[in-house]
Order: structure tokens, then C-alpha cells, then sequence
């Protein structure tokens, strides 16, 4: 079994590609969802359409993992493992293609809301009354709150370290409205204490040390700004996933929506 340390320029190299394919994807899926209303296909019928085609996708991948076989010549535990690894990702590839023929809804109807909304023209508003500006957040206020849960949830040695990445607490705080910027840090430190059992458990099993990490995948679990991020994915999920989108690579939140379970799961 090979030994080889995680290369942290690949692993970006491999988050800029999946990242391309998902914004591709994205891209393309909206043209198909275009071509089928021109032609007259209900939203209800596009989306399954396009659900058995990205379904048919994941089990074409299923099947080239299921043939796919190890050295030629390869000691006999390490085809052994090999097997046992392929059995594993096969099993986790059909759930997803089930999963993906036969919950995705509300797409077709999206996409048509998301291209018409420019070009709606923009009607004269009356100007609103002067209002006392919110609030400016207190970022080091708010990074320090986290940092305290943070250490009280997983010890000093699960934090990957001691200061926040500037583009990951951004995003994140970017998706704090500004009806909720008063008070923001005892409201983290809240969500925090009424969600300890559940951030223990994400932190024990996909924070720093766990099997997971150590394929260099959640590697926002364990960093103090993730309490935030997991705030916001309850609170206010698809604001949280436009801020990040903007700077950020994609898969780096689906890692962490995908460890902790949001109600709304916005990641494909």
C-alpha cells in the first residue's frame, strides 16, 4: 500500500478541476433545462430527464470503478484491500446514482426563476425612510468566540491553526444578514452550546486525525471559522453558499455540508 504523503498542490490542483466540472455542469444543465421548455416540456418532466441522465452518469462511474482491477502482480493483501476499497466506493456510487434519479426536484422551475429575474424590468420603488445604519460586525469579536467553542469542543490539538483564513471567515460572515450582525457572537456561542453532541461528533469524526482527513478531504472541519459556516448552513443556507461560490472553491463547503447535515442541502 503506498506511503506517499498528501501533496497539498495537487489536492488544489485536483479542488481547481472539480471545481471547473461542477461550474461546467451547472452551466450545461441550465441549457438542457432551456432547450427542454422551448419544445414545450414541463418543469416536473425536465427535472426528471435530467436526474435519469446525471444518474445514468454516476453508475457509468460505478461500473468503470466495479472493472477496474490493481497491479499487475500485487501482493495478495494489497489486492485484497484493493477489492475491498472498490466494493466500497461501487456501493457509495449506486446510492448516490438512486439518489440522484429520484430526489432532485425543483430544478427545471429554478432555473427558469434564475434567467427571467434579469430581465424583469425594474420598477420605480418609493425611497424608504432614513434608517440608523446596522451594526458593523465584529469580525476579531466573532473569530474569537469561535475559537473559544472551538477549543471547547475539540482541544487545542484538533485546530489546523491558530488563525482563520481570511477568504473562508469572508465568505462565511458574508452570509450574516445585517438584521443579525447585533449580538452575532453570543448567538454563535449559543448555536454552539445547543449543538455540542453534533459538532463533537463532526469534529471526532471528520476533524483533524480522522480517516477521512487523512485523504485530505474536510478540511474545514476542525477550523474555528467551521462553527460559523455551520451556523450559517442552518440559518441562512443558500446565502451562505452565494457568498462562498464567489471566492471560494465548492467542494471545500460540500465537504463540510455533506459532514454536518443540513436541513437544506444545497450541494450536488
Amino acid at each position: 500500500m503506498s506511503t506517499e504523503q498528501h501533496d497539498p498542490d495537487t489536492y488544489g490542483r485536483e479542488l481547481a478541476r472539480i471545481g471547473h466540472h461542477q461550474s461546467e455542469a451547472t452551466g450545461a444543465r441550465i441549457t438542457v433545462f432551456q432547450a427542454l421548455a422551448a419544445v414545450g416540456i414541463p418543469p416536473e418532466q425536465a427535472d426528471e430527464i435530467v436526474s435519469k441522465l446525471e444518474a445514468g452518469a454516476v453508475a457509468g462511474a460505478h461500473t468503470w470503478i466495479s472493472e477496474s482491477s490493481p497491479p499487475h502482480r500485487s501482493d495478495p493483501q494489497f489486492e485484497g484491500g484493493w477489492f475491498a476499497g472498490v466494493r466500497d466506493a461501487a456501493s457509495h456510487l449506486l446510492r448516490i446514482a438512486d439518489t440522484t434519479a429520484t430526489t432532485q426536484r425543483g430544478l427545471a422551475a429554478s432555473s427558469a426563476l434564475l434567467l427571467a429575474h434579469p430581465r424583469q424590468p425594474a420598477s420605480p420603488a418609493p425611497t424608504p425612510p432614513a434608517q440608523e445604519p446596522a451594526p458593523a460586525l465584529d469580525t476579531k469579536k466573532v473569530l474569537a468566540a469561535a475559537q473559544r467553542c472551538t477549543w471547547a469542543l475539540a482541544g487545542p490539538d484538533d485546530l489546523l491553526g491558530p488563525e482563520a483564513s481570511d477568504e473562508i471567515l469572508a465568505a462565511a460572515l458574508g452570509a450574516v444578514r445585517e438584521d443579525e450582525k447585533a449580538g452575532y457572537p453570543e448567538r454563535l456561542e449559543a448555536f454552539a452550546e445547543q449543538h455540542r453532541a453534533r459538532l463533537e461528533e463532526l469534529l471526532r469524526t471528520y476533524g483533524p486525525g480522522s480517516a477521512p482527513a487523512s485523504h485530505g478531504r474536510y478540511m474545514l472541519a476542525g477550523r474555528p471559522e467551521s462553527l460559523i459556516i455551520c451556523e450559517r448552513m442552518e440559518v441562512a443556507p443558500f446565502l451562505l453558499r452565494s457568498r462562498w461560490d464567489e471566492v471560494l472553491e465548492a467542494v471545500l463547503l460540500d465537504d463540510l455540508e455533506f459532514a454536518w447535515g443540513p436541513r437544506t442541502r444545497l450541494s450536488r
